[in-house]
């Protein structure tokens, strides 16, 4: 019997043995510690260690989980291990100088399971293979369930003397018959793997049932060879073809439920085409593997590929789908010289790309990096859960047996089955994945939405967090600036002034520059203005500003010589006025005359509040959260933020030191902190807050330490993110509470004999898929909704960083 699920062919286990190869490793890992290597094609030293993701075949339960750990972690030159039953995926750390894949891979195999690279395309067809036999094998227990059944009914509908021993003897064999295809079929998985745990000497969940399903079918059979003896007064081949065939019903359903979480990740992590075309030296074009490209490649990217690496549009134009990135589902406009991102999808016509950063060096590989060790990680409860289902179903098989011996010496018959229905009942199933599914399936919503989480027991913590602490830049405000006043002076206006100033700035990618642009580029008198000036020479003075020659059309003999920048770089004053009133920034136009620099117009800046922000304040007031605002920044322009947004508690001049001093102050009178930061200057008080979020564009990913991280530019994701967290842990609590109920009820039911063995096959499917379907409801359990309106792109990020570093 268990030769029917041996599952893949040999040749896929052979190709195995392929995976020894170094430049195979990076296709389902990478090398991690300080001496992993930058360059994706340096990854064969063997004194590396590697960090491997791969897809499990054969699991079904926390069982499963923690005998494949024990067995990976027995190889030595193993040194960490992770194995997730929800997602039957397991992590692997191990060192090449030690172990290869195939010696680690042939641990998990003769554990009785199958392991193949997570991202290797021949693991997606072992699951569509695994799910088509899932779904033979509910036809076949179906179909001869329906006919068993048939069979069956005369014996209960007839009054006695109606059938003839000859009549009943006939029902009985043909329900034999029936039931051989379901036994030798249907039940393959459970045989095969409570025969793979006897072989051990270990307990999984499947040994009950298979256990169960076992003595069903030789009791049956035993009052079908021989009429008259102990077990010959009744069959129950229809117990057995129901409870297998709900069974299978249950386990179908929370598969295909589950692969759609779990499937969510497999499905971003395959998002990369498996090649490209490339550009060769004579101008032609080749397609090559994507793991081949290096940087400085032009490859080609058709419409409805995904782009292979990082890079900038080097030719052609299109709408690029960056969703995966910003959860911002609006396709964004890319023309030559923007940047694209690998992993967004090209929309709308061919363009070609220069690679600019492939493999580990792409921000994709970061985010599949970060859902990979989140679909990972067991939650507290979890690992409760893990730890109490072994000694449970040692629990069961005692329950069992004691509830045989006690009804053996009324009836053997029915002290069987009565055994029957305790092994099938009582199998903790729903209890291994009350938290596991509901954990995954809110990490799956908010990654949908733009919100990663790098760490599950996150999403427990955040539920009980009842103050949140914000920091203002790149926060509450923008990573921009905006211009806030204009004072014009000199002998020019406003909008003479806002041309000039347009003409240096446009040349700068600085953040006051842009923000000065943007200003000049929404007024109509500074529009109008536009042709007037052209620059004959302009240079930036990194750190102070912009110094041009400016030619006036209206006067081609005159020169004028501008600078806009600092005080300190045009030799201005400080507003101590404008300072008073909450700008962050003063920049200031001066034009040289007679060898001093004369004072044309000042520009007072500010960080641009996110028009979202008062509304999230008030969100999560209502929601009972206390919220504070702690900033670096200047006090005045800390207290306008706080007032704008509504925040009642506000403090400035706060160094990053003074930040946690408040933050463990609050944590001190007894309260759940959450911390909301950029990341930039804010990782001692996101490691000492309870949890922590992080704005994704404002930090490299593989430098945050934060438990969520937020990819796109909408503050309301962090309001959201805190309803679903509490959604998620109300659901986590109603599961257990329905499997311990669910226990607590039927095992007495069992044990007395009022549970046949059919309704206890029923009653532990349901109790799974219920718990699975309370969790799928958390997909759709909070509006993780964001704007419209497209995100700022990410070619402002590196002066971004370097101009708000200090700030905040």
């Amino acid at each position: 019997m268990a030769a029917l699920d041996v599952g893949p062919p040999p040749s896929s286990q052979a190709s195995v043995a392929l995976l020894d190869d170094p430049h195979e490793w990076s296709l389902f890992g990478r090398p991690v510690g300080p001496t992993a290597p930058h360059d994706p094609e340096n990854t064969t030293d063997a004194s590396l260690t590697w960090d491997s993701h791969v897809v499990l075949q054969g699991m079904h339960c926390a069982a499963c989980a923690l005998t494949i750990e024990d067995a990976l972690r027995s190889v030595p030159g193993v040194e960490r291990v992770e194995v997730s039953a929800a997602t039957q995926r397991a992590r692997v750390v191990w060192k090449p100088s030690q172990v290869l894949p195939s010696q680690w891979m042939g641990a998990v195999q003769r554990a009785g399971y199958q392991a193949f690279p997570a991202r290797d395309a021949f693991a997606r067809e072992i699951r569509k293979q695994e799910s088509r036999r899932a779904l033979w094998r509910w036809l076949v227990a179906g179909l001869c369930m329906m006919q068993v059944m048939m069979y069956a009914w005369p014996a209960y509908s007839s009054k006695p003397g109606d059938l003839t021993q000859e009549m009943e003897t006939l029902l009985r064999w043909a329900s034999w018959v029936l039931s051989l295809p379901v036994v030798l079929f249907a039940c393959g998985p459970f045989f095969s793997s409570a025969l793979r745990d006897i072989r051990a000497r270990r307990v999984s969940m499947d040994l009950p049932v298979a256990l169960g399903m076992l003595i069903t079918f030789v009791v049956s059979s035993m009052g079908t060879f021989d009429p008259s003896g102990p077990f010959g007064h009744e069959v129950f081949y229809d117990s057995l073809t129901m409870f297998v065939f709900f069974l299978l019903s249950g386990r179908l359903l929370e598969m295909r439920l589950r692969d759609r979480t779990a499937g969510a990740l497999e499905a971003v992590m395959n998002r990369l085409p498996d090649s490209v075309e490339r550009r060769k030296a004579d101008g032609s074009w080749e397609r090559v593997a994507t793991r081949r490209l290096q940087v400085g490649d032009t490859v080609r990217v058709l419409p409805g590929e995904a782009f292979p690496a990082d890079g900038r549009i080097s030719q052609g134009r299109t709408h690029a789908d960056e969703a995966l990135l910003t959860g911002e589902s609006t396709p964004l406009p890319r023309a030559v010289g923007d940047v694209v991102t690998a992993g967004s999808y090209n929309l709308d016509a061919a363009v070609e790309m220069q690679v600019a950063a492939v493999g580990e060096g792409t921000q994709f590989a970061q985010i599949v990096a970060l859902m990979e060790s989140a679909s990972l990680q067991k939650p507290r409860l979890a690992q409760l859960a893990d730890k109490v289902a072994r000694p449970f179903l040692l629990a069961v098989l005692g329950a069992a047996a004691l509830a045989a011996v006690w009804w053996w010496p009324t009836d053997p018959s029915r002290a069987m089955m009565v055994a029957v229905a305790v092994l099938i009942v009582t199998c903790p199933c729903a209890l291994s994945l009350a938290t596991p599914v509901a954990m995954l399936t809110a990490a799956g919503t908010l990654a949908r939405s733009g919100v990663l989480v790098r760490n599950l027991q996150g999403l427990e913590a955040l539920a009980g967090v009842d103050t949140l602490v914000f920091d203002k830049t790149g926060t509450l405000t923008r990573d921009g600036m905006a211009v806030r006043s204009v004072q014009a002076g000199g002998g020019v206006d406003a909008a003479q002034a806002l041309a000039l100033a347009e003409l240096l700035a446009s040349q700068s990618i600085h953040p006051v520059s842009r923000a000065v642009a943007r200003a000049a580029q929404a007024d109509a008198g500074a529009q109008a203005l536009a042709g007037r000036w052209q620059i004959a020479q302009v240079r930036e003075i990194a750190g102070f500003g912009m110094a041009a020659e400016v030619i006036d059309s209206l006067r081609p003999g005159q020169v004028l010589h501008l600078r806009l920048g600092s005080l300190r770089h045009t030799g201005a004053a400080e507003d101590s006025q404008a300072m008073a009133q909450g700008l962050s920034q003063q920049a200031v136009l001066t034009q040289e005359v007679d060898g001093r620099q004369m004072e044309l117009a000042r520009f007072g800046l500010s960080e641009d509040l996110r028009a979202e922000a008062p509304a999230v304040v008030a969100q999560l007031r209502a929601a009972g959260v206390r919220v504070l605002l702690l900033s670096g920044d200047r006090d005045a322009a800390v207290q306008r933020i706080a007032a704008q947004t509504g925040i009642a508690e506000a403090v400035g001049d706060c160094t990053p030191q003074d930040k946690l001093a408040r933050l463990q102050a609050i944590q001190a009178e007894g309260r759940q902190v959450a911390m909301v930061g950029d990341g930039l200057n804010d990782g001692p008080v996101l490691a000492g807050a309870h949890v922590s979020f992080a704005f994704g564009r404002a930090v490299p990913l593989a430098q945050s330490r934060s438990d969520f991280v937020v990819l796109g530019d909408h503050l309301e994701l962090v309001a959201q993110t805190l309803l679903l967290a509490r959604r998620t842990l109300r659901t986590v609590r109603q599961n257990l509470c329905w499997a311990a109920a669910y226990n607590a009820v039927s095992v007495p039911l069992a044990v007395v004999g009022w549970m046949p063995a059919w309704l206890a096959g029923l009653g532990m499917a349901l109790s799974s898929l219920l718990v699975v379907l309370n969790a799928a409801r958390l997909a759709r359990a909070v509006p993780l909704s964001a704007p419209a309106a497209p995100a700022q792109g990410l070619s402002s990020l590196p002066a971004a960083e370097a101009a708000m570093s200090g700030v905040g």
